[in-house]
């Protein structure tokens, strides 16, 4: 059984990574299509459904997949059964009405996002449009996640797997071939392919749902033989497992829904902010740089380590459950040191090739403004990611409801500053003020941990000053290779030097970091084992 969880948690990993991936991939042909205008429609159609989406699952699939696995566990498969059906009719509902919900209020939402101005390049009736596009997912989407928490609760991860990457293969089919129709074949408008490409959400759901269908109609007899094995049944009323079921969820909903939430102050206030500062007419440029085609850049650095960051979280929950103050100081250490050693030179290698990998990826078109962007907004994924872990940490040390409040202060922050900040800074303001809130919450976060187990942090800030004098020696690195190569390689004019320029300067800054990082002994402290095959590369 031991085996076949790890091999669950390595597969629901490992397709995690890759629907993230391929979501970053895709914006490069998208961008193509519809440019920044078309990706600002966009952001203004995804935000308010990821944060309604949100709302309406209430982190009810990763709940269902707790009560499953510990009603399984007593031998009663029946209340995990009758659990599941309770929990695919309140996703229906919660899901139909939040369609309902979007679909009638995007004109007003809409209004009060953008104005219809002379700086139009989207209107009020385009950005309507696209929500109550995008809306139609809700339907479908949080019963299909049930599904996926039932399966899971099953220490079944093959079906959530395979249908997570299905449903975004799928969506992106859709999406970019929709988009390419639309504008290449019919030369139609940018709102309409945007329309189109925001409805793939619904598609991709219905993909997702015919392959947990399939799993079920394979599963479920040997699902129904446990059934009619079990000898006794808790005779949980339907309120009742509803009630534990949403003491399950609260907590999950809290991580998922922050970053959505600092981008929808955005989309309140950026175009009106923008106009203000007298920078109208470059605000759509400005919007989809930072909060689509940037933050799709911004979020890498964090992914993998927050994966093996998490991996620790079930141990710490162990020590902490057992009393282990030493061992529960020591996972919270090295939950916090692998962000560290992996995301900073990350976040500051992008935020010094900012140029390069934005115009590598979507043009030199605007570059000027888009990739200042970039280097101001890329360590802002160091944020996301310690916010991430530090209430992750919380929720193992059963703390997870000060997460709440350390997200509401920065979010007010957020709400407070964020045009004040457009108005003096430009564009770069709505960065600093994601960069404040999510600071801020931070500082909660570690502050609470600190309080709670009495952890010394004086481990980490000694390793975060080594890490440091690595990541100076980096970015000179990289700025001796662009000095040099650019010479000779025109890599400000012209896209395939960019590329080019890209390749070299992440080659030769990650060598020098990883190089400095493994000699020094300090991947092998906080990797461990992990780290053995640079030994190959640089030497014992």
């Amino acid at each position: 059984m031991s085996n076949n969880m790890v091999r669950g948690a390595m597969l629901l990993t490992g397709a995690t990574f890759l629907s993230k991936f391929l979501g970053m991939i895709y914006v490069i042909p998208f961008n193509a299509l519809v440019g920044e205008t078309g990706g600002t429609l966009y952001s203004f159609a995804y935000t308010p459904y990821n944060i309604i989406l949100s709302f309406s699952t209430v982190g009810v699939p990763l709940a269902v997949s707790k009560f499953v696995s510990k009603y399984n566990s007593l031998g009663d498969y029946e209340t995990g059964r009758r659990m599941f059906k309770a929990g695919i009719t309140l996703m229906l509902v919660t899901g139909t009405l939040a369609f309902l919900a979007l679909f009638f209020s995007a004109e007003w939402l809409a209004e009060y996002m953008i104005t219809d101005d002379e700086y139009g390049k989207i209107t009020v009736a385009e950005v309507a449009m696209v929500i109550r596009m995008v809306s139609f997912a809700l339907i479908i989407i949080p019963a299909m996640s049930i599904v996926r928490g039932f399966f899971q609760g099953h220490q079944s991860m093959g079906p959530t797997a395979v249908s997570q990457v299905v449903e975004q293969i799928v969506r992106i089919v859709f999406l970019l071939v929709a988009a390419f129709i639309v504008m290449v074949v019919f030369d139609g408008s940018k709102a309409t392919a945007v329309g189109f490409a925001t409805f793939a959400a619904f598609i991709g759901g219905l993909a997702s749902v015919m392959v947990l269908w399939v799993y079920w109609r394979k599963r479920k007899p040997e699902l129904d033989i446990r059934l009619q094995q079990q000898t006794f049944s808790n005779e949980i009323p339907r309120k009742a497992l509803i009630v534990e079921l949403f003491s399950y969820a609260g907590p999950f909903i809290v991580v998922g829904l922050a970053t959505s939430l600092y981008q929808l102050v955005d989309q309140f206030t950026f175009k009106r902010a923008m106009i203000a500062a007298g920078n109208g007419n470059i605000w759509d440029i400005a919007f989809s740089a930072i909060n689509l085609y940037g933050h799709k850049l911004v979020i890498i650095p964090g992914t993998l380590a927050i994966g093996l960051s998490l991996a620790i979280l079930p141990a710490l929950t162990k020590a902490y459950t057992g009393k282990d103050q030493a061992l529960i100081h020591q996972h919270i250490n090295q939950a916090f040191q692998i962000i560290m050693v992996l995301v900073v030179p990350a976040a500051i290698g992008l935020s010094v090739l900012s140029h390069e990998a934005y115009g590598a990826l979507y043009g030199l078109g605007h570059i000027e403004i888009t990739g200042t962007l970039l280097t101001w907004y890329a360590p802002v994924g160091l944020l996301f990611a310690l916010f991430t872990v530090s209430s992750s940490i919380l929720q193992g040390i059963n703390q997870q409801k000060f997460s709440v409040i350390s997200l509401s202060a920065g979010l007010l922050v957020k709400v407070l500053f964020n045009i004040q900040l457009i108005h003096v800074f430009g564009a770069k303001g709505a960065i600093f003020g994601t960069a404040l809130a999510v600071t801020i919450a931070v500082i909660l976060n570690i502050w609470r941990i600190k309080t709670a187990v009495q952890f010394p942090f004086k481990e980490i800030i000694k390793r975060t000053l080594l890490i440091g004098i690595f990541v100076i020696i980096m970015c000179l690195t990289i700025w001796a290779v662009k000095s040099i190569f650019g010479i000779f390689i025109p890599y400000e004019d012209a896209r395939w030097a960019t590329i080019l320029m890209l390749i070299l300067g992440v080659g030769f800054g990650g060598i020098i970091y990883l190089w400095f990082a493994y000699k020094s002994t300090l991947l092998e402290r906080i990797l461990g084992n992990r780290v053995h095959i640079l030994g190959r590369i640089f030497g014992k």
